[in-house]
């Protein structure tokens, strides 16, 4: 080190969970010897024209009332997701739902057309505009609180995971949820099959979300044209069976496709979308399966 001075050593890894190098980790095997479990996420989600301001971060992008924002978004529970709903369940794949738990009280046909295609629930907070950043702990044990008794009375099921709203945390965010009994957070992207999160108590499974391949990402990040994110997500596809086949791989692999109905589920979209559902239900390399089946099956094989 220059001039003999000792550095202090810094933390720089959250130790959220243990390393684990690709290659050498022990197989994981998925039913039917299937090589990738796919599982597709819609985010059905519920956006206030004038949320509570939070100081860290503002909802809109426009001062009040930002009408274009709100009303884009407002496509998804008018239209989109029945679009996506509909193509999702003509190629048979069910939907893990990361949901604005206020939308069963706001538009609850949307939660009951989900339930009915036998989809699966998770949180995504209360609403998508009201963010984790500056709470305490009673208000996050509020929300938590309030997701499991809005979803069960709403659709008869107790939540088992958790994506933050609007990808906001605190630092007691993954303990809180594994300690009321939770089985999966989708909040880490940092591996392509799931892992064991350290929490305070509990056990709490990370499940492969995506970033990357995400609609969001696609088309408001990456500026994709409808055929480029189709391309995407079969590629995407592809190399994850490849590898999840592999001899000397890590054996079955994840990929997520995370949804949001009001982009997805556009007249001029959808199309080159159904395009990928096809492939992957012909491909006869997946297992298309929910969030908990996924989790569930992994922990059967951990020691």
């Amino acid at each position: 080190m220059a001039g003999g001075e000792v550095m202090e050593a810094v933390h720089v890894d959250p130790q959220l969970y243990d390393f684990s190098p690709w290659r050498g980790r022990p197989k994981v095997r998925w039913p039917g010897g299937k090589s990738c479990a796919v599982w597709v996420a819609p985010n059905l989600e519920f956006y206030e024209l004038d949320p509570p301001a939070n100081p860290h971060r503002k909802s809109w992008t426009k001062p009040h009332p930002d009408v274009v924002g709100y009303a884009h978004r407002d496509h998804a529970n008018r239209v989109g997701h029945w679009r996506m709903a509909d193509v999702m369940t003509r190629h048979g794949f069910p939907g893990s739902v990361s949901l604005s738990v206020a939308l069963c009280d706001h538009i609850p046909e949307v939660v009951e057309d989900a339930r009915q295609r036998g989809w699966e629930f998770f949180s995504h907070g209360i609403y998508n505009t009201r963010y984790s950043y500056g709470m305490d702990e009673a208000q996050e044990r509020s929300i938590i609180e309030d997701s499991i008794a809005t979803v069960q009375r709403a659709t008869g099921q107790r939540i088992r995971g958790w994506l933050a709203p609007a990808l906001t945390h605190t630092p007691r965010t993954l303990d809180l949820i594994a300690e009321y009994g939770l089985d999966y957070t989708c909040d880490l992207y940092h591996d392509d099959q799931p892992t064991d999160v350290k929490t305070a108590s509990g056990r709490l499974t990370a499940i492969p979300y995506s970033l990357e391949v995400n609609d969001h990402y696609g088309f408001f990040i990456y500026n994709m044209s409808p055929r480029d994110y189709a391309d995407t997500l079969i590629r995407q596809f592809e190399r994850l069976a490849k590898e999840g086949e592999a001899q000397d791989g890590p054996g079955g692999t994840v990929m997520c496709i995370p949804l949001h109905s009001y982009l997805i589920g556009q007249p001029h979209r959808i199309g080159p979308f159904e395009e990928v559902l096809r492939h992957i239900a012909n491909d006869g390399r997946a297992w298309i399966a929910t969030a908990g089946e996924i989790v569930d099956a992994w922990r059967e094989q951990q020691p």
